[in-house]
């Protein structure tokens, strides 16, 4: 009966710690949250290449790393700062929010509002009336000549009227 008893505890201490083992593995992130950390990188090697769609081996070893950081309960904001320290803020898909990097998201809303107003402003210019300025006598409300300035244009007039 003694033998019995050990022999139970000894087969449920060795269950205990084969099932403790299992519950310390941590669980293996899936491809979807690796790639949702990959794609707001870029490739080391090639230029303008998302790391999630990129076929490189670094980009692999890359993806790799990041599925082992986000196994480690790292966030996707630790894994970025990791990889901006290790090869700069050229590897984010979107530059951080500091220095000149702000003229990225200032400058091209105010490109956009300065194009609108020249437009709005080359269509009211089209809807205007388009004055005479051919610098011939033009006539006013009233009907009477306006007096041209330009001397040369003067002599063009009195040609003309001298070959009616």
């Amino acid at each position: 009966m003694k033998r019995n008893f050990w022999i139970v505890l000894a087969v449920g201490l060795l269950a205990l710690l084969w099932t403790r083992q299992a519950y310390a593995q941590t669980p293996v992130p899936s491809d979807d949250a690796v790639n949702a950390v990959a794609r707001q990188l870029f490739c080391p090697v090639c230029e303008n290449t998302p790391l999630d769609v990129c076929a490189t081996q670094a980009c692999a070893q890359w993806r790799e790393l990041i599925r082992t950081k986000l196994a480690q309960g790292w966030t996707a904001d630790q894994i970025k700062e990791y990889f901006a320290t290790q090869y700069g803020a050229r590897v984010l898909s979107e530059p951080p929010r500091q220095g000149l990097n702000w003229l990225v998201y200032i400058v091209p809303p105010v490109l956009m509002l300065v194009g609108v107003y020249i437009l709005f402003r080359a269509i009211q210019s089209m809807r205007k009336p388009v004055s005479s300025e051919s610098g011939m006598n033009d006539t006013d409300p009233n009907g009477t000549d306006v007096p041209v300035s330009d001397e040369y244009l003067i002599k063009i007039e009195e040609e003309l009227k001298k070959r009616q």
